[in-house]
């Protein structure tokens, strides 16, 4: 009997234990996007897909207004740029001189930027659980409510409280791994970087 007692209460002990790292990871995420206005980060990108072939490395800077406004500035190997004003997102590809446009509504949840950039009601769009401990950070994984967002859960890295790395699986199976440097919380920011005028003598697709 006491040995089933013991056994009980480690029980209820581990369960507890898992209930409030669950619901500290998830006030991790919901402090984060109620105390933050703007970020300024580097980052480095990693993509690999479902076959499992080379991945493909990318860095560059990430810059977010919330709600809605973002602009994500690939630098190297190759040059992109992506911005977000609200209502449209532009994708520029200087190499291609062309230009695709896109209604936010269409586009949402194709780029972490995208993501991150919403407003505070994470839970309207996300089923929100605790991911565990992992390399050192506490993870928090969102899978979208709605079937068409193009893409199947996104993981949150923190470290205390500071957004430190993410990953995200789309619907075509590939995994893109982020790591987020020198990140800056609520800097100011110029509004001219969220807007986009493509080029002279560019192709523009779409909307």
């Amino acid at each position: 009997m006491t040995r089933r007692v013991w056994r009980a209460l480690f029980a209820a002990a581990c369960l507890l234990a898992a209930q409030t790292a669950a619901a500290g990871a998830i006030e991790r995420l919901h402090s984060f996007l109620d105390s933050t206005r703007t970020v300024r980060a580097d980052f480095t990108q990693t993509v690999i897909a479902r076959n499992g072939r080379k991945p493909q490395v990318s860095s560059g800077v990430m810059i977010i207004s919330r709600p809605g406004k973002f602009r994500w500035q690939i630098d190297k190997p190759y040059a992109q740029l992506l911005v977000g004003d609200g209502e449209k997102i532009w994708i520029y590809d200087p190499d291609l001189r062309q230009v695709t446009v896109r209604k936010v509504g269409a586009a949402l949840g194709g780029t972490p930027a995208a993501l991150l950039a919403g407003d505070s009601r994470i839970e309207k769009d996300f089923t929100l659980r605790e991911a565990g401990e992992r390399d050192g950070l506490e993870w928090v994984e969102a899978t979208p409510k709605a079937p068409d967002s193009g893409f199947e859960k996104v993981r949150l890295g923190f470290s205390g409280k500071d957004l430190t790395a993410m990953e995200l699986l789309d619907s075509l199976g590939q995994t893109s791994s982020l790591l987020f440097a020198h990140v800056e919380r609520n800097p100011q920011l110029a509004p001219a970087l969220f807007r986009f005028t493509p080029p002279a003598n560019t192709d523009v697709i779409g909307e």
